[in-house]
């Protein structure tokens, strides 16, 4: 892994010295393809974390599952912090990377949705998030892992999708992502209720039999940012929360999306919410799985609790 740490040019620009044999308080795995958006915000992080006498060290990186392997090199080098600087789906990797090891995670913020971050009250603003790396505490969150039918497995920290939000993520647009944000995922969900036929999914819930024709399961309360879609969800407790939508077609489709951003999905009718520690899902047809806002696989597909909770910085 090439490794470089960070020193504070002139105000506003940075730095980056190759350190092979610097011990970092912290690394940063960031994704350089995420844009010059995201790296400013990230330069400002990286100001407010010099200010505060740490040097850390910058992993950039190359692909899908990179963000992983580098979170899992530095655990086994003894870092004890590694730091996400993106969205969920970057949060989730090195978060998976951490899985078993004794190194905290640290959160800056820098996605589009940064629903984990709304979830546990982490600050957007890089300057405050930078102060949480710095000096949180650390708290335990109980991470949900899936296991696919090829024998991979995907740990994901705040939630998992079955069916039509899957599909939606699958078929997203990522240019128009980068250029508009989430109204890519608006747009794409208008596209999606045209097109999309809801095959049904045999959803099992600790050894019960539950048909759906769409499955959210999840760790946390929000979904899409800060919209609040399972109330009783305790990211820091076992167990999840499982949202099913009972009625195939997109009616109730369109329904929850108009009303996600006022809160009342669980009072859309078909719609229910139950608790679960063990969730398989499969069907008959081709139905797509996301975890953390990126596409996963499909079904069959069975969730249950990582072996472990993760360390997790928070204010």
């Amino acid at each position: 892994m090439r490794r470089a740490h960070v020193t504070q040019a002139s105000p506003g620009r940075f730095r980056i010295v190759t350190a092979s044999r610097y011990a970092p308080h912290v690394l940063i795995v960031f994704n350089p393809a995420a844009g010059a958006g995201r790296r400013r915000r990230l330069g400002r992080a990286l100001a407010a974390l010099l200010a505060r006498g740490l040097r850390p060290d910058l992993a950039e990186t190359r692909g899908p599952g990179h963000a992983e392997a580098l979170a899992r090199e530095a655990a086994g080098r003894g870092v004890p912090v590694v730091v996400a600087a993106g969205g969920d789906g970057t949060i989730a990797e090195v978060a998976a990377g951490l899985a078993g090891s004794g190194a905290a995670l640290g959160v800056l913020p820098l996605g589009t949705a940064n629903v984990l971050a709304w979830e546990l009250g982490l600050p957007r603003q890089p300057e405050r998030a930078a102060e949480i790396v710095a000096g949180g505490r650390a708290s335990l969150l109980h991470p949900g892992i899936a296991r696919f039918a090829d024998g991979r497995t995907r740990l994901f920290v705040q939630m998992l999708g079955a069916g039509f939000d899957a599909e939606v993520v699958a078929r997203l647009d990522l240019g128009l992502k980068r250029r508009i944000g989430r109204a890519a995922y608006v747009w794409q969900s208008f596209r999606e209720l045209g097109r999309y036929g809801f095959p049904p999914i045999a959803a099992t819930l600790d050894g019960a039999a539950v048909p759906a024709a769409s499955v959210i399961v999840t760790k946390g309360r929000l979904y899409a940012g800060r919209y609040c879609i399972a109330p009783a969800a305790r990211p820091a407790e076992p167990g999840f929360q499982v949202v099913l939508f009972r009625c195939p077609g997109a009616l109730q489709a369109a329904l929850a999306g108009a009303a996600l951003p006022i809160g009342l999905v669980p009072r859309v009718p078909g719609v229910e919410i139950l608790p679960a520690r063990r969730v398989a899902m499969a069907a008959a047809a081709p139905v797509a799985v996301q975890c953390d806002g990126d596409p996963a696989g499909t079904c069959p597909v069975a969730v249950e609790d990582a072996p472990g909770p993760l360390r997790l910085l928070l204010p």
